[in-house]
């Protein structure tokens, strides 16, 4: 209640501080005669990020390793998969004195944050990634990699694309020094162009039980998408166009119809119990280099090893269902005390060994799958007016997008700009009306330019090439020199309704065997934070079996699982096809030849809608 009366209070007086004009476009400085008004990057100090609870908790879970959970009996622990959740559970293991051994089966590194060059040496990203100080064990990971000069912090603020005003801004802007969640109440009283002022406070009582009874009511929400909530709750209706529908897309590449209220109170619950939740910082550079190299040379320091090119052909169990070996497509088979899985879940699910596809543990999976997203870049000619910030663009089309020629210091270029945007929805799984995986690139482009012209309306060039921008006026000039489309067609699990009970623990009834992966059961979604916890439990788990600890307890498995379990009918892991990264669950630029093993393992991304 007192954050409601806090909000009456400050509705007096907050809009004295309202911008009610164009967002100014910080740090502009003149660079030549003819770019007077160029965006300079500015960062920020870094915030303080370990002052939380939740910082706190998982800072003495990382050091548990080295000293409660640290063995003097070291156990070598196959990991499959070499994303963040793989290196995370390798990192946590050699820290506890064991001998990981990852096994990636394509030739980089970093899963959902890989990336790789062009012919032309620019860095294409799988997404676009941003670090927010409500992720603690990822903020404790920079600390422990002595990385966190790494990270471009961003000013306070969270920047929105005017839907019915093309070229113009908006933001909620956190004032210093002012607690949570009262700088988040602020911060949206104080915006005049978002919600009206009734709108606000109707919006903040569905909110407090979030606040007072904590993730028991968070995850009670599950069964509802975030429309059901704000209709079950009387929240005004214009708040999902405003607010819900970036959220969302954001989070989870979803619509608000779509997505599981779970979710976006998850994330706020983070946001608006921790000061510097929503703060942004972006990774100064290509994430192989500047993040999981660090991560590979702390493993290899300590006697963990890391293989790339690796592609596990089969788990071959024992008769009493207990991991034998893997068996490597090359045909070499590797033997540990103790495996784990940090592949994807659609990727789990062609590798299940006969014995265990009656465990109701591993029917829970049929549950579960990965969300269509495409991460685009997009070369410009010259500089466009941009932010040096994340944008939420309010677009029916794109979630985020940032000018990575501003935000991020390797790609910084002050003469013109690579914006990178995420298109999602990207099928009707999550609330979109086309396949869009389906579609060309160009028809993809054509789609986003279109929308880039909503936003950028005195700046892009009606070009024949992008019929979308046809309508453009004369005083566009920034035309599109080159771009990448890649397509990830099983991206992270799809928070739909009704998913998250389904989401298994690290803990599995195999002895030896273990689950990690930003898709099990932790409470920081799926997301980058979600993959280093998963894989950080992961090595929890194996680290206490080491030590002779008590198990930790498994997540409960829902009364049908358990009951339809025993009448799946049992056959032969359809095991990977193919090779490169759609194969093995990544995202691709995608060629012919991954576009025909597409068709033929998912054919979902081409039915016609």
């Amino acid at each position: 209640m007192r954050f409601v009366v806090f909000l009456l209070n400050l509705a007096t007086w907050a809009s004295a501080f309202a911008p009610h004009a164009r967002l100014s476009v910080p740090s502009r400085t003149a660079t030549s005669s003819s770019s007077n008004n160029r965006l300079v990057m500015k960062d920020y100090p870094k915030p303080n990020v370990e002052n939380t609870d939740n910082y706190r908790l998982y800072n003495e879970l990382s050091r548990s390793f080295q000293t409660t959970l640290k063995s003097d009996k070291p156990q070598k622990v196959a990991i499959i998969g070499g994303g963040l959740s793989g290196l995370a559970c390798a990192k946590y293991l050699v820290d506890a004195g064991h001998v990981p051994v990852v096994y990636e089966a394509r030739e980089m590194l970093g899963g959902k944050v890989s990336a790789w060059q062009d012919k032309d040496g620019d860095w294409i990203e799988t997404g676009l990634h941003i670090f927010f100080g409500a992720y603690p064990n990822m903020m404790n990971l920079f600390d422990e990699l002595d990385i966190h000069d790494r990270l471009q912090w961003k000013v306070h603020k969270m920047i929105f694309a005017m839907q019915e005003l093309p070229g113009e801004f908006t933001s909620f802007d956190f004032i210093p020094g002012i607690p949570a969640p009262f700088n988040f109440g602020l911060a949206i009283l104080m915006n005049q162009k978002m919600l009206t002022l009734t709108e606000k406070l109707q919006t903040a009582p569905p909110l407090l039980p979030m606040l007072v009874q904590g993730q028991d009511f968070i995850d009670a929400q599950d069964e509802l998408s975030v429309l059901d909530f704000m209709r079950k709750y009387g929240m005004p209706e214009r708040i999902n166009e405003e607010v819900f529908i970036s959220m969302a897309k954001a989070l989870d590449f979803i619509d608000p119809d779509k997505l599981s209220m779970t979710v976006v109170l998850t994330a706020m619950n983070r946001f608006l119990n921790e000061d510097n939740g929503l703060q942004m910082a972006f990774l100064d550079g290509n994430q192989p280099d500047r993040l999981c190299k660090p991560m590979v040379d702390h493993i290899e320091a300590r006697g963990g090893q890391v293989f790339t090119k690796s592609p596990i052909k089969e788990i071959v169990t024992n008769d009493d269902g207990t991991v034998k070996h893997l068996l490597l497509r090359s045909g070499e088979k590797v033997v540990a005390d103790t495996y784990v899985s940090a592949m994807p879940v659609d990727i789990v699910k062609r590798m299940i060994p006969e014995k265990w596809q009656s465990m109701p543990y591993f029917r829970q999976v049929d549950e579960l799958e990965g969300i269509p997203v495409i991460n685009l870049h997009l070369w410009f000619d010259r500089k466009l007016k941009a932010v040096d910030h994340l944008c939420f663009s309010r677009s029916p089309l794109l979630s985020v997008y940032a000018d990575m020629s501003v935000t991020c210091k390797e790609y910084y270029d002050p003469n013109a700009s690579m914006i990178e945007l995420v298109f999602a929805p990207c099928s009707p799984l999550a609330g979109g009306n086309v396949n869009w995986i389906s579609k060309s690139d160009e028809e993809i482009i054509d789609a986003t330019m279109g929308e880039m012209a909503r936003l950028f309306p005195a700046e892009i060039a009606a070009d024949p090439k992008w019929p979308a921008t046809l309508q453009q006026g004369p005083q566009g000039q920034a035309r599109l020199r080159k771009f990448a489309v890649v397509k990830t067609p099983r991206s992270v699990y799809a928070a739909i309704p009704g998913r998250n009970k389904y989401r298994p623990s690290q803990t599995t009834p195999i002895d030896n065997f273990v689950m990690a992966g930003d898709w099990t059961s932790q409470k920081f979604l799926g997301s980058m934070e979600g993959a280093v916890l998963g894989g950080k439990l992961a090595a929890e788990v194996i680290a206490r079996k080491a030590k002779g600890m008590a198990p930790l307890p498994a997540k409960e498995i829902q009364a049908s699982i358990v009951e339809n379990a025993s009448k799946h009918k049992v056959t032969k892991p359809a095991g990977v096809k193919g090779e490169g990264a759609i194969a093995f669950g990544g995202g691709a630029v995608l060629a012919k030849d991954n576009e025909k093993l597409l068709r033929e393992v998912d054919p979902n991304q081409f039915a016609t809608v």
